[in-house]
């Protein structure tokens, strides 16, 4: 739902995606989701991206294990401006949980549903790259799926940061027998899906094949970071508040057109032209309601400016 502020200011284009772009453009500002498969690094894997676009910065989204394939999303250029706004999106994985002996599939069940279903303490593992401090998690679900032999398929959602090694390590403390993980895939990250993601080989072919004049394989390949942000609340602005907001000036109620109710202050939101184009980052200053009533004081202070100056003019 929205605040319309600013009857005179509705454009007819609002909510519209935004225009269609060049490849190019796309590739300065967007989002492309890898199916990563099992042997490299996620920096690997976001260095061979930067190679084949010859992009001047990437930066991939939730590291997986060099073992571990599946889902991971990798921002282009501008777009590295925007990977704060994935960071705590949660996270679902399939894989295979050992058990080091027979056990009981129903009191596996029950040791799972009562221990490492909700809200969790984890110890993130030796080899991780942060503080071995213990940390609250949430896991949404933990399901088992099939069982054979000792081999317990799992399908689980948890909480960015939550390591599904650990996880199963503790699940077979918990039980009594011990257990390792021997196989991971993610499938989902936020709202975005595997089926969506592409092979690295794909992608550096559709390079190519833009390359000899076909760029139909790559426009679908390419995500402009406006469709990107679906999860992140929003609020619109008229266009003359555009060139001061790419200086870095902060967004006054005044030069608010729309805004996204349910915003609170503190919140990392986005600020969009009517146009649905991205103009920058920043953190509200005022809730949705504060900023609807108000006529002064700060509305949001600009994080970081998106939108290349020079596109709307002064």
């Amino acid at each position: 739902m929205w605040l319309i502020k600013d009857e005179e200011e509705t454009d007819e284009n609002f909510g519209k995606r935004p225009e269609e772009r060049n490849i190019e453009e796309l590739i300065e500002n967007c989002l492309i989701l890898v199916d990563k498969h099992s042997g490299p690094t996620s920096h690997q894997i976001s260095l061979w991206i930067k190679e084949i676009f010859k992009a001047r910065k990437v930066a991939h989204i939730g590291t997986l294990d060099p073992k571990v394939t599946g889902l991971l999303p990798v921002l282009l250029n501008d777009g590295v401006k925007c990977a704060i706004l994935f960071q705590k999106l949660y996270k679902e994985y399939v894989g295979v949980m050992h058990m080091h002996k027979d056990f009981d599939l129903d009191l596996l069940k029950k040791i799972i549903e009562q221990k490492f279903v909700g809200k969790i303490t984890q110890i993130p593992p030796k080899k991780s790259a942060v503080a071995r401090k213990p940390r609250i998690r949430e896991v949404v679900f933990f399901k088992i799926l099939e069982v054979e032999g000792r081999d317990v398929l799992f399908h689980t959602k948890v909480e960015a940061g939550t390591y599904i090694r650990k996880l199963v390590d503790d699940i077979g403390k918990a039980y009594g027998v011990g257990a390792h993980m021997t196989e991971l895939r993610r499938i989902k990250v936020g709202d975005f899906d595997e089926k969506n993601s592409h092979p690295l080989l794909k992608i550096k072919d559709a390079y190519e094949f833009w390359k000899n004049g076909d760029e139909k394989l790559l426009k679908e390949i390419l995500i402009p970071i406006e469709y990107a942000i679906d999860h992140v609340k929003k609020v619109f602005v008229k266009d003359s508040a555009i060139p001061s907001l790419c200086n870095g000036a902060p967004l006054f109620p005044v030069g608010i057109s729309r805004i996204q109710e349910d915003i609170k202050e503190g919140e990392m939101i986005a600020v969009m032209s009517l146009k649905n184009e991205l103009i920058a980052i920043g953190i509200a200053r005022m809730n949705s309601k504060k900023m609807y009533e108000s006529k002064k004081g700060v509305a949001v202070r600009i994080d970081r400016v998106i939108m290349k100056k020079g596109i709307y003019p002064q």
